[in-house]
């Protein structure tokens, strides 16, 4: 048999197959559709690319991550509820499975229109597109550089979540090269964000900290000195 009879045959026999679903209910349907594409995936050339398998999964198994110090203001967020209401769901979450659930990478707020949005919550049955990245890599910190490189590539961050983030990779063991590496940033970008929020626990050496304290009090001995001659100046004035 040639390689086109084959072909015909192969996808004379889906056709089959889908005939039968539409016995099923839809929850059903959606099943049996998520495990075909699974199965399909793994033996597709395309296996390594995340996107080659789109599912549908409850909603309430999505959870939200803690660390995304992305920000989506109000204006935009109805924007994108309008665009998923009109336009549909264009875009997958993705994320991790983890602990029997998906934890999100990107696509927070995409989360939160399909499940706070009544019209988008019914349309798609309570269900969330999603795709599943990096199964082996469950290591919190290389969940954290995914959401990071997913948002950098293509948006901003606020300052003190990103800071926040880098003095926990840096608590996590990451040096400044692989924190740089990993998320895309210059090394003078990790130091400044790691002295906005972490200095004081990044140096906590006992005789940093008392030749510290010293000279600050130095300091502010000297400014209450020049605050009082300042008013001495002003009463004689």
């Amino acid at each position: 048999m040639d390689l086109f009879s084959v072909k015909s045959e192969i996808i004379d026999n889906v056709k089959e197959i889908l005939k039968e679903l539409k016995s099923y209910t839809d929850q059903s349907k959606i099943e049996i559709i998520n495990q075909i594409k699974i199965d399909l995936h793994k033996v597709s050339p395309m296996k390594e690319e995340p996107v080659d398998c789109v599912i549908w999964v409850p909603s309430e198994i999505v959870g939200a991550n803690d660390y995304n110090p992305n920000r989506v203001a109000p204006p935009e967020m109805k924007l994108l509820e309008h665009s998923i209401l009109e336009d549909g769901y264009t875009q997958p979450i993705v994320t991790f499975f983890i602990d029997g659930g998906h934890e999100v990478v990107d696509g927070f707020h995409r989360n939160r229109v399909g499940k706070e949005c009544k019209k988008v919550q019914e349309r798609i049955l309570g269900l969330l597109p999603v795709v599943v990245i990096n199964q082996e890599r469950t290591d919190r910190g290389d969940r954290i550089a995914a959401t990071i490189r997913h948002n950098r590539a293509r948006g901003r961050h606020t300052i003190d979540g990103m800071s926040n983030i880098v003095i926990e990779l840096k608590r996590r063991n990451w040096s400044d090269k692989k924190i740089g590496n990993e998320l895309g940033m210059e090394p003078d970008e990790v130091l400044r964000l790691t002295q906005i929020t972490g200095l004081a626990e990044m140096f906590e050496d006992k005789e940093f900290s008392e030749a510290w304290e010293a000279e600050s009090g130095s300091v502010i001995n000297e400014d209450d000195e020049l605050k009082d001659e300042s008013r001495e100046g002003e009463i004689e004035r």
